[in-house]
């Protein structure tokens, strides 16, 4: 998988999803978490992670993470986000940001009239949306695939 990188900042470097290619993998599900299964010597179900993770491949990008501003939502340092700009912005969701010429990702809160970018970890405090600030959502996380 190839991806051209289209932005880099201090907080986010984003990159195209390039969705042509096919790969499928083994995979064995009902991997139990305790006892070691007798059945894992028959895996025989395949899975593609470009079908299994992106939904609309035409709206789709990812964006490498910087930072720990989101880490008590799981997204830390280096982790990789599956972006989908066709899923509207709504509460709750976490999304990837262009607030005043600058990328970030937090989490959308609405209230009444008001937009908040919230932070994930309490050592940030969350960015309200002032008249005349500018805010574009360029789509909202739908994976993170990160390295243990």
């Amino acid at each position: 998988m190839t991806a051209l990188q289209l932005h880099s900042s201090a907080h986010l470097d984003i990159y195209s999803a390039q969705t042509d290619t096919e790969l499928n993998l083994p995979l064995f599900e009902g991997v139990r978490a305790g006892f070691p299964s007798p059945a894992a010597d028959f895996i025989d179900v395949s899975i593609d992670l470009n079908k299994h993770l992106i939904k609309h491949p035409s709206a789709t990008f990812y964006a490498r993470a910087k930072g720990d501003s989101m880490k008590d939502a799981g997204i830390f340092d280096g982790d990789l986000l599956i972006v989908d700009k066709s899923i509207d912005p709504a509460d709750g969701k976490i999304a990837i940001c262009y607030v005043n010429g600058e990328f970030t990702v937090k989490r959308i809160k609405k209230e009444k009239d008001e937009v908040w970018l919230i932070p994930a970890n309490t050592a940030y405090q969350p960015i309200k949306m002032e008249e005349g600030s500018s805010l574009i959502i360029w789509g909202i996380v739908t994976h993170v695939i990160k390295s243990l």
